[in-house]
Formats: structure tokens, sequence, C-alpha cells
């Protein structure tokens, strides 16, 4: 798989995506009166398990756009007559099939009732740029999961209007620990998170109970979806972009990455102690951040933002066999047996072997779209980062990158990435009023309140497992 991923170069613009059309139909096996049209946007691991779980609904119509050259016609060719079989790890197997696969958004964007990116977050420009012209007001759009500034990018792009009269999500991360078993044809969930945290903004302020419910039924009964404070919350509670950067300098720093590997090295199970205690030091750095914001602005929630032992207790919970520390933590959680550090293979006079992959996502996402966010806010709030700093940097000089310069957020290739001094902001206040996290925080109690409702609900409603109608309905979408 990770080889297919190397070979995918994205299309870089609409005409390129107009000129390819890839379109493949397949045919309704039978038809809900009031069906959800669902798009799924990319192909990688979570596509497949999505493609799976919502189209084994009988009442979903599954559409899956992907941009990447070539990938539309791959998938289409793999596709079994059953679907995508997804191995499930907390009950029976399920087998889903997209309606339609296509590289071209205006073949299966019009009409679609809920979007989901689950893509590298560079690509989340581009996906919206070309969808933009065939989304309708109200639709629900999100990332799964939200890389940092998801937000600002969906604004910049769509419109302050737009988005306003819509719903925008983000999740915390995926849902799932998964990988691709068989391209096209089937996807094993290894670990399924107990709880997770997903931001709404609903269109016209109104109620987050019809996106969070709906939501909640497309993914199953867990993880369970926690209603996060805010989209600056869920951006600083990035934990993609503090789990792997630092994972990944943690394994590698006293290592000669060019020297070839006889087999791709275990990711979180090859960790050592030393890891353990930077990914804690990284983490205490946001958590400070996080004070430092909430003495400044009194009315600020920040209160989905944790630390990164505490995110790991919530989301895999007794899947955990030691709990006595972050190092032993990654070593004995089941969610993460077996995955390796991304790697590619080389052909030598000893056969095959392997070198780190310093442009997969961990590097080429996490970093300019994750761990930048982060220090540029942090730097707006004069919190000092050192531990951060030696990640970011040893990242940047694997990448042949430059983010940071003279520590300071300004260095030669800032404009890949989300950080807020891309965006002209230099100091804090501007950034938290320009973007709405002030102005959000504002209306905490009648937030706080939302959520409260959404739990008591979600406790005494015993919505049927396979239908989406209820969301659907709430939304007052036509038959």
């Amino acid at each position: 798989k990770k080889k297919k991923q190397q070979q995918h170069q994205p299309i870089k613009n609409n005409s390129t995506v107009q000129a390819v059309h890839v379109t493949t139909n397949y045919p309704r096996l039978c038809v809900h009166h009031n069906t959800m049209k669902v798009l799924l946007c990319g192909g990688g691991n979570a596509i497949h398990v999505l493609s799976s779980f919502i189209g084994s609904k009988p009442d979903c119509d599954v559409s899956i756009l992907t941009l990447f050259a070539g990938e539309a016609g791959r998938l289409s060719d793999a596709l079994p007559e059953e679907g995508i079989k997804c191995e499930n790890d907390l009950g029976p197997d399920t087998y889903g099939k997209p309606v339609a696969i296509s590289d071209d958004p205006a073949e299966v964007t019009p009409g679609s009732d809920i979007v989901i990116f689950a893509i590298p977050s560079f690509g989340h420009q581009l996906y919206l740029e070309a969808l933009k012209p065939h989304l309708k007001p109200g639709v629900i759009l999100g990332a799964m999961p939200g890389e940092g500034g998801f937000d600002l990018c969906a604004r910049h792009v769509l419109g302050d209007d737009f988005v306003n009269k819509s719903n925008l999500f983000a999740l915390e991360t995926l849902p799932w620990a998964c990988r691709i078993t068989e391209y096209g044809k089937s996807v094993e969930v290894l670990g399924t998170k107990k709880e997770i945290d997903v931001v709404i903004t609903p269109k016209g302020g109104e109620s987050i109970d019809p996106a969070l419910k709906l939501l909640q039924k497309l993914v199953g009964k867990e993880p369970i979806m926690e209603p996060a404070c805010n989209f600056l919350g869920v951006t600083l509670m990035n934990i993609n972009s503090v789990w792997h950067p630092t994972i990944s300098y943690g394994y590698y720093r006293n290592k000669d990455v060019t020297k070839h590997m006889d087999e791709p090295p275990l990711f979180y199970q090859g960790a050592d102690e030393y890891t353990g205690e930077k990914l804690a030091k990284v983490s205490d750095e946001v958590l400070e951040l996080k004070r430092v914001l909430l003495e400044k602005y009194s009315g600020l929630d920040l209160s989905s933002v944790h630390h990164v032992r505490e995110w790991m207790l919530r989301s895999y919970g007794d899947d955990i066999g030691d709990t006595s520390s972050i190092h032993k933590m990654l070593l004995t959680n089941k969610g993460y047996r077996g995955l390796t550090h991304p790697t590619v293979a080389v052909d030598t006079p000893e056969g095959k072997k392997y070198l780190p992959n310093f442009k997969y996502r961990y590097f080429s996402e996490d970093i300019p779209m994750g761990l930048m966010v982060t220090r540029g806010i942090a730097e707006l709030a004069g919190v000092p980062t050192p531990h951060m700093d030696d990640v970011i940097l040893w990242c940047q000089e694997m990448m042949g990158k430059e983010f940071l310069k003279d520590g300071k957020v300004a260095g030669k290739d800032l404009a890949s990435t989300r950080a807020p001094q891309l965006y002209g902001f230099n100091d804090l206040d501007s950034f938290m009023k320009a973007n709405r996290y002030v102005e959000a925080s504002a209306s905490e109690d009648k937030q706080e309140s939302r959520k409260q409702q959404y739990r008591s609900k979600r406790t005494s409603s015993s919505l049927s497992e396979n239908s989406c109608t209820l969301g659907r309905e709430s939304f007052g979408y036509s038959q």
C-alpha cells in the first residue's frame, strides 16, 4: 500500500480533474425512500473503513471522490462485487459498496448531504476548491481528523457566508487504528478508540445535536463522540502532531538514517523510555500554552485539551496492558500492535532493504499542518517550547524544509504550513478575535448546555443501529 501511495500524484487543478473523467457507477441493491447522500474524499485506510461501514447501511448512498491521479480507476478495478470487507475488532465484519467512484467533483458532489475528508491535510485546500462550485448550503462538511487550522482553510476557500450557513466539523483523530489488507477489497480495524472529541460549528448557531447524532451513527456505537469546546481546542489537541513526529524523532535521533534496515521497524512498540518522556514534555508545553490562553481570556473554553497520557487512556482504555508510563502504554496498546515506521523499499546486492520515508504524512502533514500551527500560536502567546522545537528542527532537517528559523516561525517554507503567521497574524489578540475564538468562548454557557443536552439525549434514546434517517430529517433534507 505504501508503495502505491508513493506513486500517487495529486491532480493540481480543476481543469486536470475535469480532463481525467474516471467515474464508475454501481447499481443499488435496494433503494431507501429517504436516502442520505454521503461523499467520502480520499482513497486510503480510513476511506476503506468508512466505505464499508456507511455503504452497508440501507439508507445511505456512498460515493468516493479521489483527486489523486489514477486512483479512481485503480479503486474501481479492485472493488469486488460484494463491496469492501471490513474486519472489525468489536463485532461482525461488514461489507459496503459505494454507488460511485470518481475523480470528477461535478459527477459525485452535487446534492451531497455530508462530505467527509479522510485525506492528508495538505490536500484539504485542493479538495475544497474542487468541491466549492458543487456544494449546497447547509451541507455537513468536515475532516477525519481535522488537522490544525482546518476551520481557517475552510473559511479561506468557501467564505464566511457559506461556512456560517453550513455545518463544519472536525475530529481530533481517526475513530480507529486501521490498515488496508488488500487495496480496494478489504481493510482491518486494529483498534477502535473508546472516546474521541469532535468539534462542530452548526449552521446559523443552531444546536449541534443533529450533526453530532449523524456522525455517531455513521461510525457506529464506538468511539463515543464527545463535543469538543471549539476549533482552537481541536487544533491544540492534535494528537497526531505530537505523536508521529515525536516518536519518529525519538527512534531515529541517534541513528544513521542513510543506513539500510532489514525490515520496517515497529513504530509504537519500538519506542524507548526517552521517547515516552519526550512525548510527555511536548504535551506539557501544549498544556502550558492552554494555561496562558485561559489566563488571558477568562471566558475561553479549552476543556478538550488534555495531556497525551489522558488522551490515550480515554481513547484506548482497557486495550492498554500497562499504564505505568507513556512508554509502557505505547508498548502494550493492542490497537498499536504491529504498526511500523513509514519506509521506502530499496533493492541492494544483499536483497530488499528499507530506508525511512520522510515524505510520509507523519512529516509532510503532521509538522506543517499540525505541530507548526501549535508552535505558531505558542509564539504569539509568548510560551517557550524547547522540546517542541527539538522535534521540529530535527524533522525539518530530515524533510529538507525550513519552518523555524532563528527560533521564530519565519522559515522559507512557512507558506506550506497553516501557522497563524502565514495568514499575517503577529499578535495574539488579532488572531483570537479574527478567527472568532474569543467570540465563540463568549457563548460558553450556551455551548456547555448543548453538550449536556446531547449527552442526556444520547443515554435516553434508542436509535436504530443501521438508520441515518433521523439525522437527515433533522436537517430538513428533502426526499
